[in-house]
């Protein structure tokens, strides 16, 4: 049976393991990349996933020191001002959260993620110290002293001092770990879509608030030279499903009712998916020789735009605590460090989302007069609006 030797071997090959192959890869270390599925990269592909990510600051430093983001700069769009709309209050609470109040940067940067795997698979091209193996998945793995064996879906082998598990919610990398995961359901799920409206964003992100949860257009650049947003649309799981099988026009009258009109009338530029939502957290983020990251580590409601920027702070941690100690890759004292620095982290910002779902979700007066009430108070405080800010961007970490 073939084996070889790499540094580091990720398992998912989604925006999160492509990311670390690159942040690694630029590093000097010799990884290798596999995934039973190959990455779709164009976006009427089937199979094509059409959600959006919004990289806040600290990804995008991220992404630059990986050598991505000269590769994304040219396709994102600015992420200015955040502004919440709570559509079940009368009058509309409306308070935008802008970026110029605590940075000279934007929020962020949209992009939509069948693009950015186009990008990053071309990039992970230049480095020949990566060897990105699509088509072929983990297997099975026994960790020793100084490295892990892994078995892949080929029947070949790799010896790697870290194995690092991206590879989502059902991550075998975990299960071959032993590490269990807890999970939630809330009885969402999430239409995704893209829209073209009259009115420019501007680049600002809405996120507009009713019963059974939020409604968010975040900035893409045009489309058939017309203002375009991309949409994440919760609601209750039927109702979400009953929204994907309407026609054309019977979606864009919806779509417009939910949205209350922010940027005029709405129509559909994308196909509609859907996809459920839960949060998840692992029990242990790291094990003998592996450590997790992104889904396989934690998933959240899709708000705040907290989900992928999590991701990659899982792994700059990591990664500088490699590039820090490069003998110590993978090794007990390493792994720890990393479950210190992230753990706690990724539970408290779970928390944090779950509760901020649970009161999107509720369509009882007293709960939605509760909720226009915080928009109204967290914007008032200027001291606690900015702290709000740095932390939604990752400050305090």
């Amino acid at each position: 049976m073939e084996r070889k030797s790499t540094d580091i071997l990720i398992a998912g090959g989604g925006v999160a393991g492509l990311s670390a192959a690159a942040a690694f890869g630029t590093a000097g270390f010799h990884v290798t990349l596999v995934d039973p599925t190959p990455p779709v990269t164009q976006s009427e592909a089937p199979g094509a996933d059409l959600r959006t990510t919004a990289f806040l600051q600290p990804a995008q430093q991220f992404l630059h020191s990986a050598g991505l983001w000269s590769r994304l700069a040219p396709y994102a769009a600015p992420l200015q001002v955040m502004r919440i709309v709570d559509a079940a209050a009368t009058p509309h609470v409306v308070r935008d959260f802008n970026a110029a109040d605590i940075s000279d940067a934007p929020f962020g940067w949209n992009l939509p993620n069948w693009l950015l795997r186009r990008e990053m698979v071309a990039h992970l091209k230049t480095l020949p110290n990566v060897d990105f193996r699509p088509g072929i998945g983990f297997k099975t793995m026994l960790a020793r002293n100084d490295s892990s064996i892994v078995t892949l879906s080929d029947r070949s082998q790799r010896s790697a001092r870290l194995v690092i598990g991206a590879d989502g919610r059902n991550s075998a990398v975990r299960q071959a770990a032993g590490i269990s995961a807890k999970t939630k359901r809330y009885g969402q799920k999430a239409v995704t879509f893209a829209v073209t409206h009259d009115s420019p964003h501007d680049n600002v992100s809405t996120e507009v608030h009713r019963s059974g949860g939020p409604f968010t257009l975040v900035p893409l650049p045009d489309h058939d030279g017309k203002p375009c947003s991309a949409v994440v649309w919760m609601d209750h799981g039927p109702e979400a499903q009953k929204l994907s099988n309407l026609s054309v026009a019977d979606f864009e009258n919806a779509a417009n009712d939910r949205s209350g009109n922010v940027y005029g009338p709405l129509k559909l530029a994308s196909r509609r998916s859907v996809w459920p939502i839960i949060s998840q957290v692992a029990s242990e983020i790291s094990g003998p020789r592996v450590a997790l990251v992104a889904e396989a580590a934690h998933v959240m409601p899709p708000i705040g735009a907290q989900g992928l920027n999590m991701s990659l702070r899982d792994l700059a941690t990591l990664r500088d605590l490699a590039v820090a100690n490069p003998d110590q890759l993978g090794d007990r004292e390493m792994l720890n460090a990393y479950a210190r620095a992230r753990h706690p982290d990724i539970k408290l910002r779970i928390a944090g989302i779950d509760a901020l779902n649970r009161a999107s979700i509720s369509g009882g007066a007293v709960a939605q007069d509760l909720r226009a009430k915080g928009i109204q108070l967290l914007f008032g405080l200027k001291p606690v609006r900015r702290k709000l800010m740095q932390l939604g961007l990752g400050a305090g970490r």
